[in-house]
């Protein structure tokens, strides 16, 4: 997952291939709520891995469930409808699938057996509605106080007197959660007698209501309902573990790789694994909207495949009251229509992770897109001219994931073929839903390589060169390249295959055939040995100085180092990024220091790694090798011509790394 202050999405420009979605959000914290309360132990298989899942799991652990993880397969073992503790405070971060029917079940299970529970969450939780619920709670006797403003989070429930002295009425037209966190608590006061629901006002995302339904059958609760406004839980109604329990696929994860094949996939399609014609979550019909704007879809029971269909995508004006989070997507499919789209019935996007609509129109407008907003729809036409846009995300994960798409803008109508980069502030949000999803999205989107940003960092022997550019890619979320590991490691192969230092033939044909890896957490694999250490030895850098100076080694490296360059940047550091192997880098960064500080740099790590070293002798080694590097007749140590200059004798490597951010940004057009 990217944990970066932003994401910088170059212009993308077709998209094919595979995907296969994370566990759906809305089943896997309904469910995790189901087995926390059943008896016996559920066996949960491809549990959503995401913020909202782990605050649900804390807070089960924090109230006395047993949670074991068995390879892929979560085992939850319930408390049975009876609490084993009585007292908890829970923070449940900004999940709505936790905090409504949390309270709920807290509510009645503190009412029948005693206790107190104090549930809150990050300050935007504290500004999503949850009156309507506690109002219901409160016609059942339960007690709950509000601990900031009424009708808001935190909140604490604790005693109270049941009683059943007519239907539950909640209103139905501002959140489906709140019947769903009713739904799932009631049947613990079942003992008392049948419970019914009366719903006040229209259901809004009736779907996610027949998602709570059809787990609640799973696990033993047959709910009568007439229609979508009465709901009847009966008498003696108890949680049985279905034992095993697989968690489908999210739909509206799904309609963001939907999307990508209406507007991107002009050939292959895009195929979606995991969810498909047999789902049972309401947002799979945001397929029948992607169609009505020209996608071509075929499906099966488990899967999806998307292509483009009509171009420009129609403009479309629908109801989304069965879609609420799925229709997000069309927002931005809208930019890619022709004609102005209209989404309509969407009054519950305003009391979501943010304020949906307005956000939703503020950053539409940022690309040059005419929005119309009102308190329950949307009107999108797309912009005449796309402009680069920094996309706020408000801590959203959908906004970040939709938006995402406005990277294929040199493919729109109106677009350019040039196309301008796109910007995802705080792109750690999709962790709530889809931690992997810009990784997901890079494995199946395409662009030109020249379109893909390098940032290149040379610099002489113990400059610092790697560290810098291993911050700096670190802060970009951008791929690394450290070209000086690959000549190493060229070198560690020859002495271990006893080639000789001067055999240049030799040599090259060892290096085009390299076995080498880079795997996360900066290790280096040689021939499925890892290698990491080794290629900091004394002797194995003084080889690869030597054998850099070959033309014929340097060309068998040079395909290997340029295919480093992948979405969504790479930051490449060496002695020759900037001057050969990426001469149209975006910015490149010439490192120096003095020869006496590289020399006392190299001193302290030599001595942390327990060998001893003399300053002069060092100093006397850096200063040939930068003579050798620099004399060399193929690619010389030297600056590119339109490189910055950086001397860090005297700076951190924070402050070096901030030094060349701001003159990243200056090169960005997000200012």
């Amino acid at each position: 997952m990217y944990t970066t202050e932003f994401l910088d999405l170059p212009p993308l420009r077709a998209a094919a291939g595979t995907v296969r979605l994370p566990g759906s959000k809305s089943i896997s914290n309904r469910v995790l709520l189901l087995a926390g309360l059943s008896a016996g132990t559920t066996r949960i298989h491809d549990l959503l891995d995401s913020d909202d899942t782990r605050v649900m799991l804390d807070a089960l652990r924090e109230l006395g469930c047993a949670i074991e993880s068995e390879g892929g397969v979560l085992n939850v073992t319930g408390l049975g409808g009876s609490l084993r503790k009585r007292q908890a405070r829970l923070f449940l971060g900004n999940a709505g699938t936790a905090m409504r029917p949390l309270t709920a079940a807290l509510a009645v299970l503190a009412a029948m057996q005693g206790g107190e529970f104090e549930l809150s969450g990050v300050p935007r939780m504290h500004e999503r509605p949850i009156g309507d619920l506690v109002d219901a709670l409160r016609q059942l006797g339960c007690g709950v106080d509000y601990l900031g403003q009424d009708g808001y989070p935190p909140l604490r429930v604790r005693d109270g007197a049941l009683r059943l002295g007519g239907p539950i009425r909640v209103r139905g037209d501002v959140s489906s959660q709140f019947l769903t966190a009713l739904l799932l608590a009631l049947p613990l006061a079942s003992e008392l007698g049948a419970i019914d629901i009366e719903v006040e006002g229209e259901l809004i995302s009736k779907p996610y209501i027949e998602i709570t339904l059809n787990l609640l059958a799973r696990f033993g609760i047959a709910v009568g309902r007439e229609g979508w406004s009465r709901f009847t839980i009966p008498r003696g109604s108890s949680y049985r573990t279905p034992g095993d329990i697989h968690v489908e696929a999210d739909a509206s994860s799904a309609s963001y790789f939907v999307a990508l094949g209406a507007i991107a996939a002009a050939g292959a399609p895009v195929r979606i694994e995991g969810v498909g014609a047999d789902s049972i979550q309401g947002d799979i019909r945001f397929v029948e909207a992607a169609e009505a704007m020209g996608a071509q879809v075929a499906r099966g029971a488990n899967w999806l495949e998307i292509r483009r269909g009509a171009w420009p995508l129609k403009a479309i004006d629908l109801d989304c009251n069965h879609i609420p989070d799925a229709a997000m997507t069309l927002a931005v499919m809208a930019l890619y229509a022709e004609g102005g789209t209209t989404l309509r019935n969407i009054a519950s996007w305003r009391v979501k992770e943010t304020d949906r609509i307005a956000a939703m129109a503020a950053e539409l407008r940022k690309l040059g897109a005419t929005v119309e907003e009102g308190t329950d729809f949307i009107r999108i036409e797309p912009p005449a001219q796309w402009r680069p846009a920094a996309i706020r995300t408000y801590d959203d994960h959908r906004i970040a994931m939709c938006f995402s798409l406005a990277a294929f803008n040199p493919l729109a109508p109106t677009g350019s073929d040039t196309g301008v980069p796109l910007r995802i502030l705080d792109p750690k949000c999709v962790g709530k839903t889809f931690p992997d999803y810009f990784e997901t999205l890079f494995s199946v989107a395409r662009t030109r390589t020249e379109d893909i940003p390098v940032l290149t960092i040379d610099g002489p022997t113990a400059s610092g060169k790697g560290t810098l550019a291993d911050v700096v890619a670190d802060a970009l979320g951008y791929h690394l390249l450290d070209s000086g590991a690959i000549y190493r490691a060229t070198a560690l192969s020859a002495m271990r295959a006893g080639v000789a230092p001067d055999d240049e033939a030799g040599l090259a044909q060892l290096a085009a055939v390299l076995p080498l890896a880079f795997e996360p957490g900066h290790r280096i694999l040689l021939d499925g040995e890892e290698v990491t250490e080794q290629l900091r030895r004394e002797d194995v850098g003084a080889l690869a100085s030597r054998i850099s100076v070959f033309p014929r080694v340097r060309e068998a490296l040079r395909e290997r180092q340029l295919a480093f360059r992948q979405l969504p940047g790479l930051v490449a550091d060496g002695r020759d990024m900037g001057t050969v192997i990426f001469p149209q880098a975006e910015l490149k960064v010439f490192l120096t220091a003095s020869a006496a500080t590289r020399a006392e740099r190299r001193h302290r790590q030599l001595i942390s790694r327990g060998l001893s070293s003399n300053m002069d002798d060092l100093r006397r080694e850096l200063e040939a090798r930068d003579a050798r590097d620099q004399s060399r007749s193929t690619a010389p140590l030297k600056p590119a011509e339109d490189a910055l200059l950086l001397d860090n004798s005297a700076l951190t490597i924070e402050a070096s790394m901030h030094e060349v951010l701001k003159w990243w940004e200056q090169r960005r057009p997000f200012r």
